[in-house]
């Protein structure tokens, strides 16, 4: 049986792009959506090694049954990649609690319920990869995402934390921290914006998120490497 992989937020941008090429590289692909329906169903036609299940993953309930059903299903869990996430831009004085707690829920918390379910399972089987996607503002900040670095950066400690929890069960724990990576999260900077970012950035060009699936399938094969926090952004920060 080929390893089952469960990816959260897979419908666009880089976990679409995970989901498909895992999937025609042999791997079960469960892709995990909320509100976009349509792209999860073509994401599904598109090949028959991926499966869909609607879940929110900012509630502990649905996580519970979006691994019931991979289990029931697929018998295992593999490899968790968590990527579900979201980002707002705006001053940190006219954050609302509202968008503050729903930023944490979506992008934090998620893993929390997710890696903590799943964990279940790989514990048991003394055999396991998470991947979380995490972000270069989980290392060095951004202005005017200051709830989104702060999720990310959580995102970062959990990984450290978890990865030497659970290594003696066998089980890899890393982060990936893209940099600027073309995808809707980055549509509302204008040309000029992304030019200034091209111009900071030494290998002059913003990543793909072919660049991230890369990275990802080396922590899947790497039997090593783990409680690392990887960052493919070009050279654009360097820490």
């Amino acid at each position: 049986m080929p390893k089952v992989v469960l990816i959260t937020g897979a419908s666009r941008g880089i976990g679409r792009e995970v989901a498909n090429k895992l999937a025609k590289d042999g791997y079960k692909v469960i892709a995990n959506y909320n509100k976009s329906e349509k792209e999860a169903l073509k994401l599904k036609e598109e090949n028959e090694n991926i499966d869909i299940f609607k879940a929110d993953v900012s509630k502990r309930d649905e996580c519970q049954k979006l691994v019931e059903y991979t289990i029931n299903n697929y018998e295992k869990i593999d490899i968790l990649i968590n990527n579900a996430g979201i980002s707002k831009v705006g001053l940190f004085t006219d954050l609302k609690d509202n968008e503050w707690e729903e930023i944490i829920q979506t992008n934090l918390y998620s893993a929390f319920y997710m890696s903590q379910e799943v964990l279940k399972n790989m514990i048991k089987e003394k055999n396991g990869c998470i991947i979380n996607i995490s972000s270069i503002w989980g290392i060095v900040g951004a202005s005017c995402e200051v709830a989104y670095s702060i999720s990310k950066a959580g995102i970062n400690g959990m990984t450290k934390a978890l990865a030497k929890e659970v290594g003696p069960s066998n089980i890899r724990v890393n982060a990936i921290a893209p940099g600027m990576i073309e995808t809707e999260m980055i549509s509302d900077l204008t040309e000029e914006d992304k030019k200034e970012i091209i111009e900071e950035t030494p290998l002059r060009k913003i990543g793909k998120p072919a660049d991230i699936y890369k990275t990802v399938k080396y922590l899947i094969e790497d039997e090593y490497t783990t409680g690392q926090i990887i960052s493919p952004n070009g050279g654009w920060i360097i820490t």
